[in-house]
């Protein structure tokens, strides 16, 4: 028989905002041999929101209770990407408080799904507005903030508790980490909190050391570092999550930030997916911008340097975009190598072709485009291709001659498409795809046939 004794030292927590911080620092290997000095990831992973955004949001609320703006029973509300959210959700359980955490449209399904789990209330608004609009989530997170009685509005971009937190947790945990051998911290920067508030502590550690911010294109953050000019010529949208801004937080400390480096949005999406298949390490959206950004600027570093490297959050909330084949694939993203016709097909999956009959109408044609949105379509007679349609063409007969869209595509149709073979080279397919001919027809071995554009070869040399 076994006898179990209580004891007085077991080590656990009251509960888990107590598990916030102390992050794991990690050695990045294969993606840094390029990079002559020793580089580590800042796992924010590890915290049980499962980014670095647990930290402020903690921070965010307890000094709020502090100055009595959030009252019990209240409601919080918050304009976030998802990570912001998901670690006010765990502080408003713990403490007794609603949650609404208004998302833009980009954010990813499972980071909705997420904060629906875990009790909030989520409400999405379009991302293609500007930050006035009323749509925009800064505006209806205002408009929401004056509406319910009770209620506080967090306000992460301008809440300066957000880069407190960073300059009294996240900055002495890589300070004591490194033993104060760090010269290099890089990290994406989207409200500013973690960049500002690290860079700020590290730098009166030591002033030399040197804080990169990771933007993207479609933001202000880097000519404005630079210029000291709001473009918003600068501003459209991107796919990237987490950083870049089309407005300038309070939280951005643009004297304690040394150099702004850009990422495209392909590039991030390839070196997330590269982190998780080459390091092992399942993390988010920016912390692919963030690496891809280091090695672009890694001539400026020196063997003896040290750099640490912040990774946001976890991959699981990535999965259906950068995670997933098919979204990669569609947005060009995916690494490829397009070689054949048939490499061509398969990015096409397993849609039919479209076709149409020669006794159709023009009309026909027309509805079909706008249906399957497509822009060439092989026309048929007796079960052989004997003409086409493309949508410039039947575009410019109809601005001429309205009437046409009753007439017969017989008397209208181009000549037919080009059929090849599976085999048949990209490098031949350029040839045979012009400003006249926008399309061939892949015969494929059971005697089927799929449609190539002019779109397609294009994207697959892009």
């Amino acid at each position: 028989m076994t006898t179990f004794v209580q004891t007085s030292f077991m080590k656990v927590y009251d509960n888990i905002l107590q598990t916030i911080g102390n992050t794991p620092l990690v050695r990045i290997n294969k993606l840094a041999k390029q990079i002559p000095s020793q580089v580590f990831a800042k796992v924010e992973t590890t915290n049980p929101g499962n980014s670095v955004k647990d930290r402020m949001a903690l921070k965010m609320i307890e000094d709020a209770e502090k100055a009595g703006l959030l009252k019990k029973g209240g409601t919080v509300i918050e304009g976030t990407s998802g990570n912001t959210g998901m670690g006010l959700a765990l502080a408003c359980i713990i403490k007794g408080y609603k949650l609404i955490c208004v998302l833009n449209d980009k954010q990813s399904k499972e980071k909705m799904d997420i904060l629906r789990a875990v009790g909030a209330e989520v409400v999405v608004c379009p991302t293609a507005v500007e930050p006035s609009d009323p749509r925009s989530y800064y505006s209806v997170s205002r408009r929401l903030a004056n509406e319910i009685p009770n209620s506080w509005y967090v306000n992460q971009y301008d809440n300066l508790s957000n880069r407190t937190a960073h300059y009294e947790q996240t900055g002495p945990e890589i300070w004591e980490q490194t033993e104060g051998k760090i010269t290099h911290f890089v990290v994406g920067v989207g409200t500013g909190g973690t960049i500002s508030g690290v860079g700020q502590y590290l730098k009166e550690k030591n002033p030399n050391i040197k804080i990169w911010g990771i933007d993207t294109y479609g933001s202000v953050f880097k000519k404005y570092k630079e210029t000291g000019i709001f473009d918003e010529n600068e501003i459209y949208p991107y796919i990237t999550e987490g950083i870049g801004e089309d407005i300038l937080p309070a939280n951005v400390d643009f004297d304690v930030i040394d150099h702004f480096e850009k990422v495209t949005d392909k590039d991030a999406a390839v070196y997330t997916r590269r982190l998780a298949r080459e390091e092992g390490i399942f993390v988010g959206n920016s912390a692919g911008a963030a690496i891809k950004g280091l090695l672009q600027m890694s001539e400026h570093l020196k063997a003896d340097d040290v750099v640490v490297v912040l990774f946001h959050d976890h991959g699981s909330r990535y999965v259906g975009k950068i995670f997933n084949d098919d979204w990669m694939r569609e947005r060009g993203f995916l690494e490829e190598e397009i070689l054949t016709a048939a490499d061509l097909v398969a990015k096409h999956g397993k849609k039919p072709l479209v076709s149409l009959y020669a006794e159709e109408l023009v009309s026909h044609a027309v509805a079909k485009m706008r249906t399957f949105d497509i822009s060439q379509i092989p026309v048929m007679k007796d079960g052989q291709f004997v003409g086409s349609v493309d949508d410039s063409h039947v575009y410019q007969l109809l601005v001429d001659n309205p009437s046409l869209r009753d007439a017969p595509l017989s008397s209208i149709m181009a000549s037919p498409f080009p059929v090849v073979q599976p085999s048949t080279s990209v490098e031949e397919l350029c040839k045979l795809i012009s400003k006249q001919v926008p399309a061939v027809l892949v015969e494929l071995a059971d005697g089927k046939h799929h449609i190539v554009s002019r779109y397609d070869v294009i994207a697959a040399m892009a």
